[in-house]
């Protein structure tokens, strides 16, 4: 009997191993589920300021902290993981005029992009990849004006579309986006997620066996800009 229960116990274990297996290997060898890139509104303020004027990209605070980065999904030694780099490293500006918005762009530094394995990393920074080291700032900046006199000034988003271009390791693509936008306080916050194709920007996706890089991703940001 007690043999009996040992090797009940046994094949419990095995099961149990066999349907967690990839779930810890998953937690193991990182990703993650969604880009850090979202508005939180709760217990946001109302508009303070004009939208009027210059406004600059500053660090902004948690949880509306000013991040930029990309999405991509690959397939780790057969598993199914989403990677999300991100950096901090983001300059910029936008002016606004009578509520258009007439220019704006921002810059972000290459060698800041982190996910949650380094070696990762520093392979995406190597020159077939990001190439960091000869180009180390991508850019996006507006290609054409856009109205925004229906964002409200309550504490409320609103999503508003924007065409513009994207600029990695030299290349520029044209794409509509759509920009999620936050009156707050002195504040003005925008994030959004521009989808890309990674060799149409010079970006080759690894393919090494274990590692299987998407062809598609998103470019993905959110912007904490202050009157300047």
């Amino acid at each position: 009997m007690r043999r009996l229960f040992w090797v009940i116990g046994v094949l419990v274990v095995v099961i149990v191993v066999v349907i967690a297996a990839p779930f810890v290997y998953k937690a193991a060898r990182g990703g993650d589920d969604a880009p850090p890139t979202v508005i939180d509104t709760r217990d946001v303020d109302a508009a303070a300021t004009e939208l009027d004027g210059a406004w600059e990209v500053v660090p902004g605070t948690p949880p509306n902290g000013t991040v930029a980065g990309y999405t991509v999904d690959e397939v780790l030694r057969g598993e199914p993981v989403t990677v999300v780099g991100t950096t901090g490293q983001v300059d910029g500006e936008v002016i606004i005029t009578g509520r258009i918005l007439e220019s704006g762009g921002f810059e972000v530094r290459m060698d800041g992009l982190e996910t949650d394995i380094s070696a990762r990393d520093n392979r995406a920074r190597s020159a077939d990849i990001l190439d960091a080291d000869g180009h180390p700032v991508s850019t996006l900046t507006l290609a054409e004006p856009v109205d925004l006199a229906g964002l409200p000034g309550d504490g409320t988003t609103s999503t508003v579309p924007m065409l513009v271009d994207l600029t990695i390791k030299g290349t520029t693509v044209r794409r509509q986006a759509e920009v999620t936008v936050l009156r707050a306080g002195d504040q003005l916050i925008a994030s959004g997620r521009v989808p890309v194709t990674w060799t149409e920007v010079g970006v080759q996706p690894p393919s090494l066996g274990f590692v299987t890089v998407s062809p598609d991703g998103t470019v993905d940001f959110r912007v904490v800009l202050e009157k300047s």
